[in-house]
């Protein structure tokens, strides 16, 4: 879910090398959920082990963050903690949202529609802590900085984003930008290339830089924090309906401030079904204070064997695939080691 302004902000593509040697702190949960939905099968269903437990997230993990780090990206995993009341009605939606692709995709499966089935079978997702534990485990093994937050891991990752050595976050929704991100880089964990109806596309990161998107826009902080509410957020999913993303633009550069801005939209507001009627003060105050607090980032050494306990041992991963891949994690250590070394001398 989260917050789709797509349309109106500036993006630019950038190589994975122009991350060389930077801190990156991604959103754990938005990423996770990526791996999810991405890493299937042909029929929609998601990559288990022999006892039938989900192990797409693991891949991802994997051999999609080896990828970075081979480019000496410095990760930082930060997981979600307690969430504000606010967002139940998002987990309301994506629970109901579930229930009607169940529905659809057993339809699917009984006219053997594949493509149907892929399709419906992504949404049936869902994040257990058995699986958000082990990805922890496995991550710490590879070497990667794992922080769990106080409460929202996307405003944790967006409040370490504006700390002086950290790049960007790293989150596939615009969320971070609302809470504050200096920088926000999509697709960084994707697959290179996405297959399409007309064949396959390369899949580069985008970098969103928070000072050109308010600049471009001709708005504040405060602003485009209010041009969300107005579209729609985990905190109110709904948004007002027929107000779309440029529409919202025009309202918050035509009054500017917070209580006009809603104040203009009022009856709309009051007119949305009880369950999706929200009060905008409460969610400018969860944008402008989420719960969150300093971390240090600790980097530790990567440890084979229990990556090897976590995917092949427990999880029937391919040995052979497995070693391949520790193979290239033991070269970025020398190559770190080396570094070391040559600055003294």
């Amino acid at each position: 879910m989260g917050l789709n302004i797509r349309e109106i902000i500036p993006r630019k593509e950038i190589e994975i090398s122009n991350l060389k040697g930077k801190i990156v702190c991604v959103d754990a949960f938005n990423i996770l959920y990526q791996f999810l939905s991405t890493i299937r099968q042909a029929d929609g269903t998601p990559l288990r082990d022999n006892k039938k437990r989900v192990t797409s997230h693991l891949s991802g993990i994997f051999y999609r963050n080896i990828n970075l780090l081979s480019e000496e990206i410095k990760l930082v995993y930060v997981f979600d903690g307690k969430p504000p009341e606010q967002k139940l009605k998002t987990h309301i939606n994506r629970e109901a949202g579930r229930e009607l692709a169940y529905s659809k995709y057993e339809k699917a499966k009984s006219e053997e529609d594949i493509s149907g089935m892929r399709r419906y079978g992504s949404q049936l997702i869902r994040l257990e802590d058995e699986m958000i534990e082990e990805s922890k485990e496995l991550l710490e093994a590879m070497g990667i900085s794992v922080i769990q937050a106080p409460g929202e891991g996307e405003a944790q990752a967006a409040y370490l984003s504006r700390k002086k050595e950290v790049f960007a976050a790293i989150s596939q929704d615009y969320d971070s930008l609302l809470f504050g991100a200096k920088a926000l880089i999509q697709n960084l964990t994707m697959a290179r290339k996405r297959r399409t109806i007309n064949g396959w596309i390369e899949i580069k990161p985008e970098l969103i830089e928070l000072e050109r998107v308010l600049n471009l826009l001709e708005i504040n902080l405060d602003q485009l924090i209010c041009l969300g509410i107005l579209v729609g957020t985990d905190y109110n999913p709904r948004g007002i309906p027929g107000i779309g993303q440029k529409r919202a633009l025009d309202i918050v550069k035509r009054y500017k401030q917070p209580v006009l801005i809603f104040k203009s939209v009022e009856e709309q507001i009051l007119g949305l079904p009880e369950e999706d009627k929200f009060d905008w003060k409460e969610i400018f105050e969860l944008f402008h204070k989420p719960n969150i607090k300093d971390f240090d980032f600790n980097f530790g050494k990567i440890n084979e064997d229990k990556i090897k306990e976590i995917l092949v041992n427990r999880h029937d991963f391919s040995e052979d695939r497995v070693n391949k891949q520790l193979d290239k994690l033991r070269d970025i250590t020398e190559k770190n080691k080396q570094k070391g070394l040559d600055k003294w001398f």
